[in-house]
């Protein structure tokens, strides 16, 4: 395709131009620059951008500050909207030796003249191309100096989802210009989650009338999405909202976006005729925001003055005017880097030689590519802000205005910014500060819609086609309390459809459905063939107790759950007698036996710390074991009457009556209600016991319970056991694993309370340990083929009684059914009709209410290690302050050995006064070191004598044995 434009662009160059020659202008700084402008000059946009780019020649020549005396020359063609006639009049400027072309305004245009600026060498300047693809690498001469229709339909995605809307219908021009802008659009909104539902083309040519302008919106009409985005060119837009009025969908319900060909209507022509004003009322619209200056406003009453007030100034026309002074800017920079405009043959083409084609005549601009650059790298700031590239050569920091069409004018209702999202405050505030894209931060003001109402349209309507919902529902044979068909008729009794019919009955809009039985009647069906025929169109929707799975989220909705659900164990029981033995029952054997432990251990503790200061802790060993014993065992009662001294003991006494004190009183409450309260016991405890043994598991047939049993809580296949029926539960249980049976059943929480209120002799163990809900299930199509994710109101597997809607062009994903059913069933809750439903078919309890339980868990020594611990460390510090003071007592009491002791005998010595230290009464130590001194002074003595070094020796003696006698 590529190669037969270029083609057709030589045969048109050489058809024009038979010269035989070509020209040359070499110049360093030339008197004069030559650059071209191509547009529809009768267009909205061509009107003013033609004034706009003239203006700006004439500022930029009076200027000589920016050129330095180099005259910019305009020379300006007139595409008139056709790729054809645009490329004819581009070729042109070959003429006139042009360095760089202003324009095409249209994208379609732009895609056609983009080859012949790559092949010359000559930037391509568009101030109103905004076809997205247009900045692929495809065009590297090719630059936007306005904002993409990428940064637009990011901007629109934006707004559909904080109004929370999900999908919308894209009306479009079908060329590249809105080709390309839907399918950005497309792109924007999937990452918000949000759709387009329908879209539609309209051929560009002018041969489409009002007749097919009416067909397409029919079509419109009968789609579910009520939110219409409207890219096309102004003259078609007027006649989509005219038809459209005249169709009455700009009624109430209804929203219309436009992208910024109607504000730049606006903006040039303003006001327009009533009745097209009429046709426009409640219009959401975008218009490329411009920062206010004062040269924006000086410029602004310039161009009333020129136009004399006959030609409004829109965005357009503020880009094409700096689009000039871009050219001028990087001429400037091109020059002072000593580019040379100049000219030379493409050496690729063959001789022109008997051929009336010239083909001699085309030339590629050298320097091309260095003033490509400088336009690239020019920072300054225009009439439209400040004027730079980023890497994607795109225009910085992109905004736009969101403007609500309102009366004979509009309104602004906010901005929009890449950098901030939506907000009421201006771009250029915000840029100052760290971005927040925070919900809570995205504001609009309030709009007035069409229907000139102020409350924000639902966005969305059932389609208008007459079709019912085709609603699966499961033909049960146990449990049919839930869901069950009226023998001989097609309709549906039980509790789930009562609750799907009260709720539908509730909501702002008609429902029409039709339910259509699904299974033999003979066994429970399959809930996963229910579900394959709901995503494969087969059903629309589903009505029964269906299992949310994992793998199902990924295709299914879920509304607000109006049941509490969860997996639970059911087992046999059997009453417990008191028994003689009852009073050990409340603490097990591993407790008895600490508590035991620590009564002896902070007794003997007790003693150590008292022993030498308390005669009630002193005498013969056997007392002292009694006192011992009778000490630590009265404290259960607080009836000790040995009296502590030590602070440390006291400490300890203090930390253990607490200990006692909970033990006791813990004791006290079980005991009494084992005593009060018929006990219930089960060998089953809860799914931990019954992971842990070996016995069969029952569950329910085509139950999820059987996926979570293996997989989640990993028991083995072979374990498990499908029941059909509540009898088939009751006979199992009660023949038990020995006769064949099961040791206990894991069903939804909800069916095992019908089971329950039937049979008395089975209980729940345990807890529950899923935690689910019971809802609506809601499954959608997507028509543009996009991946298709669910949501689900629960965090996990469950089993729901459900209402599933399915892949049908009527009702998308995440359409907004489930929240208005989350909201009726919200509605049923609030006002007790859902606790009426309930109760109408799921209370049916014939067991007598007699006061039981089942038996609880002995207490353990998890439960009071912490006290424990607590009592431990006391001991454990008191001890060790105690035995640190007497080690202190020690090393002064221990006089110096002799260096002829022999180490063993040292150390024999030292444990036996370590010993004898703590065994003797506090205030006996100062006699035992006066006596200890004297034997020393005596055994020195002798020593001195033996040696004959001693002549006192004789008097010692005397003294001695006067003092014995």
């Amino acid at each position: 395709m590529n190669a037969v434009r270029f083609a057709l662009c030589l045969f048109l160059f050489c058809v024009l131009f038979s010269s035989s020659g070509y020209s040359r202008n070499v110049s360093s700084r030339p008197a004069a620059v030559n650059i071209g402008a191509i547009f529809t000059f009768e267009s909205t946009i061509g009107r003013a951008a033609k004034i706009a780019i003239q203006e700006a020649v004439k500022d930029v020549n009076a200027n000589s500050s920016i050129l330095h005396g180099t005259e910019l020359k305009i020379h300006m063609r007139n595409s008139n909207c056709s790729g054809f006639l645009g490329l004819a009049e581009g070729l042109k400027f070959t003429e006139n030796d042009v360095i760089a072309i202003i324009g095409p305004q249209s994208s379609v245009v732009a895609h056609i003249i983009s080859h012949v600026a790559n092949e010359l060498q000559v930037p391509l300047l568009s101030f109103a191309a905004t076809d997205p693809t247009l900045n692929s690498l495809q065009f590297p001469f090719f630059v936007r100096t306005t904002q993409s229709d990428f940064y637009q339909m990011a901007a629109i995605s934006e707004v559909v989802d904080h109004y929370g809307w999900k999908q919308v219908t894209a009306i479009f021009i079908d060329n590249d210009y809105g080709r390309n802008g839907v399918s950005a659009l497309g792109d924007r909104l999937a990452e918000r989650r949000c759709r387009i539902s329908y879209k539609v083309g309209i051929p560009p040519d002018s041969g489409v009338n009002r007749g097919d302008i009416t067909d397409i919106l029919v079509k419109v009409a009968l789609m579910e999405s009520r939110v219409v985005i409207v890219h096309v060119y102004p003259d078609m837009g007027f006649k989509i909202f005219s038809m459209a009025n005249h169709l009455e969908m700009m009624g109430n319900g209804w929203v219309w976006i436009a992208t910024d060909w109607l504000s730049s209507v606006l903006d040039s022509a303003s006001p327009l005729p009533s009745e097209t004003m009429d046709s426009v009322q409640g219009v959401l619209v975008l218009r490329q925001h411009t920062p206010d200056s004062d040269r924006k406003r000086a410029f602004s009453s310039r161009w009333h003055k020129l136009t004399g007030g006959s030609l409004g100034l829109h965005s357009y026309g503020l880009y094409a005017y700096d689009s000039v002074w871009l050219i001028a800017h990087a001429l400037d920079a091109f020059f002072n880097q000593g580019g040379i405009i100049s000219f030379s043959n493409d050496s690729r083409l063959p001789s022109g030689e008997g051929s009336s084609l010239h083909l001699e005549a085309i030339s590629i601009f050298d320097d091309g590519k260095l003033l490509l650059n400088n336009i690239l790298q020019s920072d300054f700031v225009g009439l439209t802000g400040r004027i730079k590239f980023g890497i994607d050569r795109s225009l910085i920091l992109p905004a736009y205005d969101v403007i609500n069409v309102i009366g004979t004018g509009y309104r602004r209702i906010g901005y929009w910014s890449n950098y901030s999202g939506l907000s009421i405050t201006p771009p250029e505030t915000l840029y100052t500060k760290p971005p927040n894209r925070s919900s809570s931060n995205q504001n609009l003001y309030n709009a007035i819609w069409p229907g000139d109402t102020l409350l924000t349209p639902r966005g969305w309507a059932f389609a208008n086609n007459g079709k019912q919902l085709r609603i699966g529902v499961p033909i049960r044979v146990s449990f049919r309390e839930f869901v069950s068909q009226v023998q001989g008729t097609d309709t549906f009794k039980g509790f789930c459809i009562d609750v799907f019919t009260a709720a539908v009955s509730l909501l702002p809009y008609p429902v029409q459905y039709q339910f259509i039985p699904f299974g033999d009647g003979k066994e429970n069906p399959s809930y996963t063939e229910l579900v394959n025929k709901i995503t494969t169109g087969f059903f629309d929707a589903a009505v029964g107790d269906i299992a949310i799975v994992t793998k199902r989220t990924k295709v299914l909705d879920f509304t607000q759950p109006y049941v509490a659900s969860g997996l639970v164990v059911v087992a046999p029981f059997r009453k417990l007698n008191s028994g003689a033995w009852a009073f050990l029952r409340p603490f097990s054997a591993r407790m008895w036996i600490v508590t035991a432990c620590f009564f002896l251990v902070v007794g003997l503790v007790v003693w150590i710390l008292e022993h030498r200061i308390n005669d009630d802790f002193r005498g013969p060993p056997k007392r002292q074991i009694i006192t011992v014993l009778w000490f630590s065992l009265s404290t259960l009662f607080f009836a000790h009457r040995e009296n502590t001294m030590s602070t440390l003991a006291r400490f300890v006494l203090l930390i253990w009556l607490f200990v006692v004190l909970i033990i006791n009183s813990s004791y006290t409450a079980s005991l009494t209600s084992i005593f009060t309260v018929q006990q219930l016991s089960s060998p089953i405890k809860g799914i931990e016991s019954l992971k842990e043994s070996n016995e069969p598991i029952g569950y329910q047939v085509g139950s999820f319970a059987e996926y979570y049993l293996r997989e989640e809580v990993g028991i083995s296949k072979s374990r498990l056991v499908a029941l059909g029926s509540p009898e088939a539960y009751a006979n199992a249980l009660q023949l038990g694993p020995e006769k064949g049976g099961v040791a206990a059943i894991v069903d939804e929480l909800p069916y095992v309370e019908l089971f329950l209120s039937r049979q008395c002799t089975f209980r729940i163990v345990g807890q529950e340990f899923t935690k689910s809900g019971w809802g609506f299930v809601m499954h959608f199509t997507i028509i543009n083929k996009h991946p298709v994710k669910g949501m689900v109101s629960s965090t996990t597997d469950s089993l729901l009684c459900s209402f599933v809607f399915a892949k049908t062009q009527a009702f998308p994903r995440d359409s907004p059914l489930a929240l208005d059913m989350s909201t009726a069933i919200l509605a049923l809750s609030e006002n007790g009709d859902l606790q009426r439903i309930h109760d109408k078919w799921l209370t049916q309890s014939t067991c007598s209410s007699e006061t039981s339980e089942l038996e609880s868990d002995r207490l353990h020594l998890k439960s009071f290690w912490g006290l424990f611990l607590i009592c431990g460390l006391a001991c454990f510090i008191s001890l060790l302050i105690h035995f640190y003071l007497i080690a202190r007592k020690l090393y002064h009491a221990t006089p110096e050995e002799s260096p002829s002791a022999g180490q063993g005998s040292s150390r024999s010595r030292r444990l036996h006064r370590l010993l004898s230290l703590m065994d003797e009464k506090a205030g006996q130590e100062k006699s035992a070191v006066k006596r200890r001194k004297l034997e020393r002074s005596l055994s020195e003595n002798d020593r001195d004598c033996e040696l004959g070094r001693n002549p006192m020796r004789k008097e010692t003696e005397r003294m001695t044995g006067t003092t014995s006698t």
